[in-house]
């Protein structure tokens, strides 16, 4: 067993997190539904919608696995209050696929696609971030199927309901909609610096007009 932690370390790390989350040692496994059993045969990465070209793009397994791959080091902060610091997330960065499958000009947002046909809206910058990630591995491992292999988005800078787990694809929208648990009364936006939380604190703007 390790030393215990340094009241200074412990408290150095609280300070990085968003207002309101608790350090969390260990990966919890939080998800709705059952854990989908991988087919790599039938497996397909998806992007369509408004693309600029009017085409849908697909990758199988085996071609996304050979995208370029990257690695972030990002913090994963989940709405239930509890802060993951420090993970080294690897895999296709969604600048990668909006290179290579561009969205039309008066594209705005983005519905990311999982298993089950669980959704999660993002603005389009926020999917744009040149940290936002398809993560296939977390501190250098695979991603176990609790946690979302083969795939995973992670969206560092906000909770991490907005990056599903089990992604299937993405769909380019020139207007907003909500998402699962965002039709469910989570907020629209996700920050966990401002405690977006819940759909009652949304500002004008923040969400779809009705």
């Amino acid at each position: 067993m390790g030393q215990p932690e340094s009241r200074e370390y412990r408290e150095s790390e609280q300070s990085e997190l968003p207002p309101g989350q608790r350090l969390q040692r260990g990966w919890p496994v939080t998800h709705y539904g059952p854990v989908p059993k991988f087919k790599p045969e039938r497996w397909e990465f998806r992007v369509f919608g408004a693309t600029a070209d009017g085409d849908k793009h697909c990758w199988n397994h085996q071609d996304f696995s050979a995208l370029p791959f990257s690695s972030v080091v990002a913090d994963l902060h989940c709405v239930t209050k509890f802060s993951m610091i420090g993970a080294e997330w690897g895999g296709v960065l969604a600048r990668t696929v909006l290179d290579l499958a561009p969205p039309a000009p008066d594209v705005t947002h983005v519905m990311v696609w999982a298993e089950y046909g669980f959704s999660s809206n993002l603005r389009l910058d926020d999917f744009a971030s040149e940290r936002t990630l398809f993560a296939t591995h977390k501190d250098g491992e695979l991603l176990t199927a609790e946690h979302g292999f083969p795939l995973r988005l992670v969206v560092p800078h906000l909770y991490a309901w907005k990056g599903p787990k089990w992604v299937r694809g993405v769909e380019y929208m020139t207007t907003d909609r909500r998402g699962f648990w965002e039709e469910r009364g989570y907020h629209n936006i996700g920050d966990p610096w401002s405690e977006q939380r819940y759909s009652y604190q949304e500002e004008p703007g923040d969400g779809p007009e009705l």
